[in-house]
């Protein structure tokens, strides 16, 4: 497991700290490279999978990863594959733990 996916999360606040910039080059070093940054606001990732089940089981995954960190991403799965959004509502944008449950879910689908 990756140092960053051994983090906490920590609950967020309209006071938490965005993360942006180089900040945000340097936490996508430490996740896969399926991560993709959309306008400095959301992290956003596609799995593909060779089948529905598959796709399936692994959001059920994510979700339970999610609830044990308090931070839910955006789940979309179809035939094949699962697509995730991550962002802190709270700050409309990134956060720390944005990247940490990224690097959680990168443990789960390796």
């Amino acid at each position: 497991m990756s140092a960053l996916a051994k983090e906490p999360c920590v609950p967020c606040t309209g006071a938490t700290p965005r993360v942006e910039g180089a900040a945000i080059r340097g936490l996508m070093e430490e996740l896969d490279d399926r991560w993709e940054v959309k306008d400095e606001r959301i992290l956003e990732a596609t799995i593909r999978f060779d089948d529905f089940v598959n796709a399936m089981a692994f959001a059920n995954e994510v979700g339970k990863l999610a609830e044990e960190a308090g931070h839910h991403p955006e789940l979309c799965v179809t035939w094949g594959r699962v697509t995730i959004r991550i962002w802190t509502h709270a700050i409309d944008g990134l956060s720390r733990n944005d990247f940490i449950l990224a690097a959680r879910i990168d443990e789960v689908g390796r």
